[in-house]
């Protein structure tokens, strides 16, 4: 029987691959995220591992928290716009823009530039970002039929998240071979323009109506208005939906908690591990933090593999809540310890499950959420996102040590998750018996 369930799987697998929508889309989301992945890495080696400041929690909750907040603002009324615009502009369009604005930034590192204008113009490239990302998933379900999005999600999201902690350990693997001076982290932000205009291209290879919207549905126009009760309507569709409903708040929970241990992972390399462990395999400060990205990126990828089996095997409910039980038991057995091995194997670990929740949710999402509501329903999804990563960094800086050395903090993340897996797994049913219904 379970043979029968991977070659079905390969089947999914070898089906989604060889639709050109689907790997065009693909192409997309890859050189899109590739370019995250190194403009995020320059960024983080030019503030928070420049030898000359000394990242403090309170630092990285203000960085996160300029850049991930002001869209988090306008992003919800963005997903009403990804509703109204057609798509494949949006991708080709925001891919060229923010080309222009990585190209601002690295001129900034160069010249020393810092506070509020640095991280304006960082935020200008973030805020694309995350609006590509919506537009890319909103855009998916347009390809592929309802009962293969969970397959489809595996591949497009995991394989993006995959570039992106591919990119960032390119850019951090340049550092070694240029430098750390303000200059080499220029160069590295520079190269992430070039693949944000790769991104365009592959976009400009889609016909303007194949991505969506309906001619109906893009007949509402975009004054400030319209935009506001386009997303009235949207959360109240969320809201009627409880499967949706009760997935977005299990998901935003984890992300706190994931979010918590994010930050102290990057308090840990930089002011807590010192030297190396394992005859000099494992390090700290920025190349042990890139041991970190490609620990999570492995997990990512091992994600995209067996969720979709979990998926339909055990549903929407109680696979992401077996997860959450499993990421629990990860807190305690292997980052309580703190020591560089059993961190490096919970971000293994960790990265499994927060992908293979990801992608439970966005294929119930997709499912479940008309095509009328899915480009603002997936920027609130952002948006819940960006803030339970602020507000997990703003608690890291008020509660917890510069070191990011906490046991407290690590018993209370991992109860947290055991009791969100049952909460979601006793309240959350109705959301396995809709989304198999639909598969």
């Amino acid at each position: 029987m379970a043979q029968l369930r991977l070659a079905r799987h390969r089947g999914h697998l070898v089906a989604m691959l060889a639709l050109p929508g689907v790997r065009r889309l693909l192409s997309v989301r890859l050189a899109g995220q590739f370019g995250d992945g190194v403009f995020q890495a320059s960024l983080a080696g030019a503030v928070l591992f420049d030898p000359e400041h000394q990242a403090r929690p309170a630092d990285i909750a203000a960085g996160f928290a300029v850049l991930l907040l002001p869209y988090s603002v306008i992003g919800p009324f963005a997903g009403v716009l990804l509703d109204r615009w057609w798509r494949q502009r949006v991708l080709n369009l925001a891919n060229v823009v923010r080309a222009g604005a990585v190209l601002v930034v690295a001129a900034e590192i160069a010249a020393g530039v810092g506070g509020a204008v640095f991280y304006a113009s960082a935020l200008v490239v973030i805020s694309l970002s995350r609006f590509v990302l919506s537009a890319l998933s909103a855009a998916l379900p347009r390809l592929v039929a309802p009962s293969e999005l969970v397959t489809a999600n595996a591949i497009t999201a995991t394989a993006g998240t995959l570039a992106a902690s591919v990119g960032g350990g390119v850019a951090i693997g340049a550092r070694w071979l240029l430098g750390d001076t303000d200059l080499d982290y220029a160069v590295i932000a520079t190269a992430a323009a070039a693949l944000y205009l790769l991104a365009a291209g592959a976009a400009s290879g889609f016909a303007r109506t194949v991505l969506g919207p309906t001619a109906d549905e893009r007949r509402g126009r975009e004054n400030v208005v319209q935009i506001t009760r386009g997303l009235h309507a949207g959360l109240k569709h969320i809201g009627e939906v409880a499967p949706v409903r009760d997935g977005l708040a299990m998901i935003g929970l984890h992300r706190l908690g994931y979010g918590v241990t994010t930050v102290c992972t990057l308090l840990l390399f930089r002011n807590y591990f010192h030297g190396s462990a394992a005859g000099g395999a494992l390090r700290s400060g920025l190349g042990g933090l890139g041991q970190v990205l490609a620990a999570v990126a492995l997990g990512g990828a091992v994600a995209a593999l067996t969720t979709p089996v979990a998926f339909r095997r055990f549903g929407a409910v109680r696979w992401p809540a077996a997860l959450l039980l499993v990421a629990a038991l990860v807190q305690v057995a292997l980052v309580l310890p703190f020591a560089l091995g059993t961190v490096l194997l919970a971000a293994l670990l960790l990265g499994y499950i927060a992908q293979s929740i990801k992608i439970s949710v966005d294929t119930l999402v997709q499912q479940l959420i008309a095509d009328a509501f899915r480009g603002r329903t997936f920027a609130l999804y952002d948006m819940l996102f960006n803030v339970a990563l602020v507000i997990a960094a703003v608690l890291t800086a008020s509660v917890l040590p510069a070191s990011g050395h906490s046991p407290a903090a690590v018993l209370v993340i991992s109860a947290g998750y055991a009791l969100t897996a049952i909460t979601y797994l006793t309240t959350g049913r109705p959301a396995a018996a809709a989304a198999r219904t639909t598969a």
